[in-house]
């Protein structure tokens, strides 16, 4: 079985590997670790170009450097709890929504699971949700795991 889990780092990607980690899979399956860095858009202000180049080439690594610990910490719990999982992992620069699906068929995933960020129908309209965008348009079943409410 070919897994495919875009994690962002969140709570919600965490509780999305939690249950990776603690569900049993046919042998020989594998998980695909994305980690995306989304399109970052500035808008021009005051600042002098070389100073927004400096300030876009530093978000850039900043995010490069979150999607690398979010991946190294994804693929360390699958090892410790599932080691049983192939794990393979990729950084991508561009549209969540677009790339998860991009990525699912080139792998020819069976399973993308992601987190779901549980937003209310205002912010799901005015940021969009890429897990209704991955459950809508994927060509392959989509598990979307949701942050246990404690009470």
């Amino acid at each position: 079985m070919k897994l495919l889990f875009a994690t962002d780092g969140s709570a919600h990607s965490t509780a999305a590997l939690e249950e990776i980690a603690n569900t049993l899979y046919p042998s020989e399956s594998s998980v695909h670790i994305l980690s995306i860095i989304d399109n970052i858009v500035f808008t021009p202000g005051n600042a002098p170009m070389g100073e927004m180049n400096e300030y876009y080439a530093g978000a850039m690594r900043m995010a490069l450097s979150k999607a690398k610990d979010n991946i190294e910490n994804a693929e360390k719990v699958l090892q410790m709890k599932n080691p049983a999982l192939a794990v393979t992992t990729a950084i991508i620069n561009g549209s969540p929504k677009s790339i998860i699906l991009d990525e699912a068929e080139k792998l020819e995933a069976d399973l993308i699971i992601v987190g779901s960020h549980g937003y209310g129908a205002v912010k799901r309209f005015l940021l969009g949700s890429v897990s209704l965008a991955v459950a809508s348009h994927a060509k392959c079943s989509v598990e979307i795991v949701r942050v246990k409410n404690k009470k």
